[in-house]
């Protein structure tokens, strides 16, 4: 495997997170996460919403409430 194919591999690779109340560490590198209710990928620049008691993230705030409502 060259070295472009292994960037490309690595392109779309879901990270893994540890969620904390004002930010996540990386745990596992990746480009995106998963919402834990919708199944969409959310590119890590792009997540604003998660739950620290589930450490789930959420592809939008809808979700989030929609998610904590269900509990």
């Amino acid at each position: 495997m060259g070295l472009i194919d292994m960037l490309m591999s690595q392109a779309s690779r879901p990270a893994r997170l540890h969620y904390m109340a004002n930010g996540f560490r990386v745990l596992a590198a990746g480009d995106h996460v998963v919402c834990a209710v919708s199944g969409d990928k959310i590119p890590l620049e792009a997540l604003r919403y998660w739950s620290v008691a589930r450490q789930e993230p959420y592809a939008s705030a809808e979700i989030s409430v929609q998610r904590e409502l269900a509990r």
